[in-house]
């Protein structure tokens, strides 16, 4: 049977409580960043780069002038150069609601065009944002009168403490692997050492996979299951290799200051003590644009604006949070299209 459209009145009542909640959620995060000193800010969607992820997908379009030529434009998949360049400019706390576009993602928890919500703060320790996100759980379902967090079978405190572990730990953990036995000394990879790895643990796979496609499968399909049950998780110190916009870690070159925040098994925040060094940020840009036009035939353009704002830009942690996956576990709701007002069509 097909569902009526998102719009119909019937359908729309069935939704309305779950919007409201929504509402109420951003009201309340909204009086917390005032309260703790935050400015919000609305950066543009548009921008000359969407991001440099190998894996992040943008929408492309062009910008005509008045003098009628084209200009390559995208839209951004998360405002977050713009919000540096504000750190940069003298900005030392900011927040952003912020839609954002991400291309070849739909589903229960993925919508092409989506809401992040960015914080940062200058001059504060990355640990500092475990700390809002563990606030921001109890906030959410304070306000949409929750107890717990669902998504399908799966159930979270939002009012416990959230679980800290390592990449490291968890991978020993859930699929028996030592990872930090695969990564060298200053961080490079060995794709061998984890393709054994994987053999012994059951895993499978390809001849041509290199190791952080190996790290991405063990990740999904034997650690991410286990994460933010019965209590929210936070995954901290992913390899550097897989932390391209992060600060290494002082004590272990072969880790960042890289955390994901996971709840209900639900990945809802990806947060990093910043990297400020504008030469070593463009080389890792590079390294992941290479790794794109491997596997999908395409680069993006690197924004040299904010390249150059980096050399300007303080010690800053930062986070990002898909705030409708936030209102989705909130709620209870089955899929993300239900807790956007107009969703996607």
């Amino acid at each position: 049977m097909t569902e009526s459209p998102w719009w119909t009145a019937s359908r729309h009542e069935t939704r309305r409580p779950l919007l409201l909640a929504r509402n109420r959620i951003q009201a309340g995060l909204r009086g917390w960043f005032t309260a703790e000193g935050f400015v919000e800010v609305d950066p543009s969607g548009l921008a000359t780069s969407p991001g440099n992820e190998a894996h992040l997908h943008a929408f492309a379009t062009s910008a005509i002038g008045n003098d009628g030529r084209p200009r390559p434009m995208y839209l951004h998949t998360s405002p977050e150069f713009a919000m540096k360049k504000l750190l940069a400019a003298g900005e030392p706390r900011i927040a952003a609601f912020s839609h954002v576009w991400r291309n070849r993602e739909r589903g229960a928890l993925h919508s092409p065009e989506f809401t992040m919500l960015e914080w940062y703060r200058a001059g504060e320790d990355y640990t500092v944002l475990m700390r809002d996100c563990a606030a921001f759980l109890g906030l959410a379902a304070r306000a949409a009168g929750a107890e717990v967090f669902r998504f399908r079978a799966a159930v979270c405190d939002p009012f416990a403490p959230p679980e800290r572990l390592s990449v490291a730990e968890a991978f020993a953990a859930h699929a028996g692997i030592d990872l930090l036995a695969t990564i060298r000394a200053d961080g490079s990879t060995d794709a061998g050492a984890l393709r054994a790895a994987c053999a012994a643990a059951g895993l499978r796979t390809a001849p041509d996979d290199t190791w952080s496609d190996m790290l991405s499968r063990i990740l999904s399909e034997r650690v991410e299951p286990h994460l933010g049950h019965g209590r929210a998780t936070i995954l901290d110190r992913y390899p550097a290799a897989e932390a391209a916009l992060a600060r290494t870690c002082a004590d272990d070159p072969r880790v960042a200051e890289r955390f994901e925040l996971y709840a209900c098994g639900v990945e809802l925040a990806n947060g990093f003590g910043e990297l400020t060094n504008p030469d070593e940020q463009r080389r890792r840009f590079l390294i992941e644009m290479d790794e794109k036009a491997r596997v999908y035939g395409e680069r993006y353009p690197l924004d040299e604006d904010f390249l150059a704002a980096l050399a300007h830009m303080p010690p800053a942690s930062g986070i990002a949070m898909g705030f409708d996956r936030l209102v989705l576990l909130a709620t209870g709701a089955p899929s993300i299209d239900e807790v956007i007002w107009a969703p996607v069509p």
